[in-house]
Order: structure tokens, then C-alpha cells, then sequence
């Protein structure tokens, strides 16, 4: 076996921040990250746009989003489950 074959599929949670695309959502995923220097925990935002073809979440919603082969130029991720 490869690493290929054995690599899972990224899952990724978070809030859904735009939806005005059609079958695309806008998801912020937030982390915490240590700073080198003063050792503080702070919160990161990432974006990451991903495909829904029901167009059913909104504004608001917590979703659920795993990775999956490239849909569009920016789209890697397809929403799974709303959380």
C-alpha cells in the first residue's frame, strides 16, 4: 500500500459566512494558535469555499466539510452535514 492509498480525507468544521453562489458556501473555520513570543493563545479565521448542491444552509450554520478532488478552482471541499 501506498501513502496515497491510506491518506483519509480531511474534515473540517465550521460556520457558514457567505451562500449568495449558487451550490457554493462560504465556511469559516476558526483555529487557536500559540503566538512565538508572548506564548498567548489567539483565534485564526480561515475561508474555504465549499460545494452544496441543494442550496439549503444559510448564514449562521454550523457545518460539517470534508475534502474531496477539486470541484472548481477554489472549491476542495464538499459540505457533509449541517452540526
Amino acid at each position: 500500500m501506498t501513502n496515497e492509498e491510506t491518506k483519509k480525507p480531511k474534515i473540517l468544521q465550521g460556520t457558514v459566512v457567505k451562500d449568495g453562489n449558487d451550490k457554493t458556501v462560504v465556511v469559516s473555520v476558526p483555529r487557536f494558535v500559540k503566538h512565538k513570543k508572548y506564548q498567548k493563545y489567539f483565534k485564526k479565521d480561515k475561508r474555504y469555499q465549499a460545494h452544496e448542491e441543494e442550496n439549503a444552509y444559510k448564514v449562521g450554520d454550523k457545518v460539517e466539510m470534508s475534502e474531496t478532488k477539486p470541484i472548481a478552482k477554489t472549491k476542495r471541499f464538499r459540505v457533509t452535514k449541517k452540526i
